[in-house]
């Protein structure tokens, strides 16, 4: 039971060496996350279509569970805008934003996307359901925050659109409502926005979107914002989030599973990634699957407690690393800073004016795209390029939900492409050695007359069977004339299955009937176990089969008629000195 306990709440880790140096390190961490928590939670509850106050609920429990069970010593947590605009286009199909259905379905489904997050976690599916690739999260995240900063456009410029996660829709409905425009409102958020892009640049060390709601706050009590027509957050409860159980519906639940499950993943692959990152820059290690139990459970009880979904902010972590944080103790600062908030400051925010806390999340969102990485992908791999670019696309046009799972099926559509038509490779051998390398790279690599040695550079399976053995029997057939012996460097061979081994049957039988035998070498031990119990070993023959290209190519040398092998063999000899 102790070593269960140790295990799963890794505040015992760190903990008992817990110092005052390390805890200047945290406050100073936790004030600096805590003050920019407040104008982002609100904000990005917004965009989830809750009230704000739900932001602020996000951050009570769930960063007081966080550390107890977290490995990331950086991480900072709380909402994050991309999994409020899923929680956006998954809720509004099921009810009215801002309405009481609303927010019970916002937390049922904070529930059980914890619930699946500690399911995955407890099973340790975290690699097993890393099936996000890098482009489709780069495609994601480029139309994300588009998404996100048109979902504000109503705020910005004072007019009635309707909830729509699609852009052309709001353009739409923007250019029939042009007229309608609230420009007092327009003003006050575009001056925020302006002051926000050109601060960004000064870097300034206090979160200039604390100063711009301090100042607006300010400024719409003085002149009275509310009675110029300028809508205000207005009335925030003040006080905790009291204890009560998300209204479990199992039809609601039924409804809710593919944006909760869609949310668990894409949570957990923020989670991943910012950890991952940290880590690696400050020498220590995560445990993935942890990660997702941590996340899962802070999720999952936050929801007992109004909270909506909460995962790794990059913004406020990177903040959290810059104010030199030790441990996850900082996220307990953090959420101290939100219940003295709660408890004594939310009367403050009434005459918070709307298009400020647009301006803040549309400069928030804006800032998440980054055109450096399609340009890697591009660089690196033009078809991982367009499978981003194809993401963006189905996400913008089609759906948030859509695009993620067209861009995940695009993925592995291209994952299983490339594994059906991989690399073979010709070798030749290396003059002065026994090495056998490939033709095309190697121009010092010469080829032996009468043998073809090919090089399998993949699995051999199902997936590829077919692509393998009519690509040897062609290349086989271009050779015909002279090719007596066909060799298979099997030594990168990592997998084989029936359908691969029925394939290969087939290539000896239509090799035997040119004349042309075939050898393999270089089979790995599990490899040569499924040759054995095939029966592929008695079928080919005992004497196909050897450790490498080199001592396949000495015996097949023996078995020409002396005159052969003489030329042959000396040849041979003459080229590996």
């Amino acid at each position: 039971m102790e070593e269960w306990l140790r295990k799963t709440f890794r505040i015992a880790e760190w903990l008992p060496n817990y110092d005052s140096n390390k805890f200047s390190g945290d406050l100073t961490a936790g004030l600096t996350t805590g003050i920019m928590f407040i104008p982002q939670g609100m904000a990005y509850a917004v965009i989830a279509g809750v009230p704000p106050i739900y932001g602020l609920y996000a951050g009570v429990i769930p960063l007081l569970i966080y550390p107890l069970l977290g490995t990331s010593k950086n991480l900072s947590i709380g909402p994050v805008a991309i999994d409020m605009l899923i929680v956006a286009a998954g809720v509004s199909l099921l009810a009215e934003p801002n309405t009481d259905r609303y927010i019970t379905l916002t937390i049922l489904l904070t529930m059980m996307a914890g619930g699946m997050q500690l399911l995955m976690g407890s099973m340790r599916l975290g690699s097993v359901l890393n099936i996000f690739s890098r482009p489709v999260i780069a495609g994601f995240t480029l139309a994300a925050p588009i998404i996100i900063a048109f979902s504000q456009v109503n705020n910005l410029f004072g007019i009635e659109l309707s909830q729509s996660q699609y852009v052309f829709v709001l353009i739409e409905e923007l250019t029939q409502e042009f007229d309608q425009i609230h420009w007092q409102t327009f003003t006050w958020g575009i001056i925020a926005i302006f002051i926000m892009a050109i601060v960004r640049y000064v870097k300034p060390i206090f979160p200039i979107s604390v100063v711009i709601l301090s100042i607006s706050i300010l400024l719409s009590w003085m002149v009275g914002a509310g009675q110029l027509g300028i809508q205000l957050v207005g009335d925030i409860p003040t006080g905790l989030p009291a204890l009560s159980l998300p209204a479990i519906n199992f039809n609601n639940m039924r409804e809710l599973l593919p944006t909760a499950l869609t949310l668990a993943l894409v949570q957990f692959m923020s989670v991943a990634s910012l950890g991952q990152t940290f880590a690696k820059r400050h020498n220590y290690i995560i445990d993935a699957n942890h990660e997702l139990v941590a996340i899962g459970a802070s999720n999952f009880f936050g929801s007992f407690f109004k909270s909506i979904p909460v995962s790794g902010s990059f913004s406020r972590s990177a903040a959290s690393e810059q104010a030199n944080v030790q441990t996850p103790l900082a996220n307990i600062i953090t959420s101290v800073v939100i219940i003295a908030t709660l408890l004594f400051l939310t009367p403050i925010f009434y005459f918070l004016p709307m298009p400020i806390l647009a301006a803040i999340i549309i400069v928030s969102a804006l800032n998440l795209i980054d055109i450096g990485e399609f340009k890697f992908l591009y660089r690196t791999k033009p078809s991982e390029g367009l499978i981003a670019i194809f993401t963006a696309a189905c996400t913008l046009l089609i759906g948030i939900q859509e695009g993620i799972l067209l861009g995940v099926v695009a993925s592995m559509i291209h994952m299983l492409y490339k594994y059906s038509r991989p690399n073979v490779a010709e070798l030749g051998i290396i003059p002065g050695t026994r090495l056998f390398k490939n033709l095309k790279r190697n121009p010092e690599a010469k080829p032996i007359d009468g043998l073809l040695i090919l090089r399998v550079d993949a699995s051999f399976s199902f997936v590829n069977a077919d692509f393998f053995r009519d690509y040897i029997i062609e290349k086989s057939r271009e050779r015909n004339k002279s090719t007596r012996y066909v060799i298979i460097d099997g030594s990168t061979i990592n997998t084989l299955d029936t359908t691969a081994i029925e394939q290969i049957k087939t290539m000896v039988g239509t090799l035997k009937n040119w004349d042309i035998e075939l050898y393999i070498t270089g089979l790995k031990g599990p490899i040569r176990d499924v040759v054995d119990k095939s029966g592929l070993r008695e079928f080919v023959g005992e004497n196909h089969f050897y450790r490498d290209p080199h001592e396949a190519v000495s015996y097949i040398l023996e078995l020409i008629d002396e005159e052969d092998k003489s030329s042959r063999l000396s040849n041979y000899k003459d080229v590996i000195g």
